[in-house]
């Protein structure tokens, strides 16, 4: 499962509970959010985190064929995993979950369950058609942060008036930016299975530069959507903070894959790459819960760090 992975769909989900219970606590206007109960909370973040999961036994299934030379050692290319018994379990606890969504959570999240696993299928094969992998991944992503949202309790809100948009705009960013920079240890195996990612098409050479430059995407996007109006949420000194450390980690994700397109290194850049993600998702939190975000923004960092390094074998 790589669980270092699970805080990137847990943190996005997180986005939408701090979301909702900011409206719940908008005692100014009459609204239907109920605050969630501390049970309830628990049961959506341990989903966020399950999903990451289940949805990379289906991606390493779908890519069994790159795999088998980017990931030798990967337990399901070398059988120590069988695929299809994983796959089946996989489909099993999708299904639980989604049972429990329905009957303990909320309904209307469900829809948001499925669309992230359609969206991961679709994905695969996104992948070998350029930034339309990078597109799909970050969409995937966001169905988090909506099903967090919706999963709280019942709601009149729309999720899509602008500067929520814009909250969701910047997790689709911030993870199409992650999954590229995954794409240089995958070179060789997307190059022979014809997977043309950013990488295969512009070459290592090219794609490095990209990754120098593409690190401030995320600090753009947000600096746009702030001078249209499109995020009208007060900055806090909590987001400027965290948000200085994120571009940080972002510029500096990018300067290893610039020094480091290929080998051993390309793998251990990954920790710094994934930080980088979920540090940037709990930086979007301030923007609601303040105090949250900076918990949120410690335990990511410590904890894909410390997952990530209980991997003898980067590689697997």
């Amino acid at each position: 499962m790589r669980l270092y992975y699970s805080f990137v769909t847990g943190i996005a989900g997180w986005i939408g509970v701090a979301y909702y219970e900011l409206l719940a606590n908008n005692h100014t206007e009459r609204t239907i959010e109920i605050l969630p109960s501390q049970e309830k909370k628990f049961v959506i973040l341990f989903m966020l985190f399950l999903s990451w999961g289940i949805n990379q036994i289906i991606n390493d299934y779908l890519g069994l064929k790159e795999d088998r030379i980017n990931a030798p050692d990967r337990p399901m290319v070398t059988g120590e995993l069988n695929a299809n018994k994983a796959l089946g379990l996989s489909v099993v606890i999708l299904f639980l979950a989604a049972g429990v969504t329905w009957i303990y959570l909320e309904p209307i999240a469900v829809i948001f369950l499925f669309t992230g696993v359609l969206l991961n299928i679709i994905y695969e094969f996104a992948k070998g058609y350029s930034i339309l992998g990078n597109v799909v991944f970050g969409l995937m992503i966001t169905m988090s942060t909506l099903y967090g949202g919706y999963a709280c309790g019942p709601t009149q809100a729309s999720f899509l008036a602008p500067h929520r948009v814009s909250a969701l705009i910047l997790v689709w960013i911030i993870n199409g930016l992650m999954t590229f920079y995954t794409y240089f240890k995958d070179y060789q195996g997307d190059k022979a299975a014809g997977k043309k990612t950013l990488v295969v098409k512009y070459g290592l050479n090219n794609a490095r530069l990209i990754a120098l430059f593409a690190a401030f995407l995320p600090t753009v996007a947000f600096f746009i959507l702030k001078a249209t109006n499109m995020l009208w949420i007060q900055i806090n000194s909590t987001f400027v903070i965290l948000g200085c450390l994120t571009v940080f980690m972002q510029a500096w994700t990018g300067v290893l894959y610039f020094r480091d397109p290929i080998g051993l290194k390309t793998y251990e850049s990954l920790k710094t790459n994934f930080r980088a993600c979920a540090c940037g998702e709990a930086t979007i939190v301030a923007f609601f819960n303040p105090d949250l975000a900076m918990w949120l923004f410690i335990m990511s960092y410590v904890f894909v760090g410390f997952l990530f390094d209980l991997h003898a074998n980067p590689k697997s």
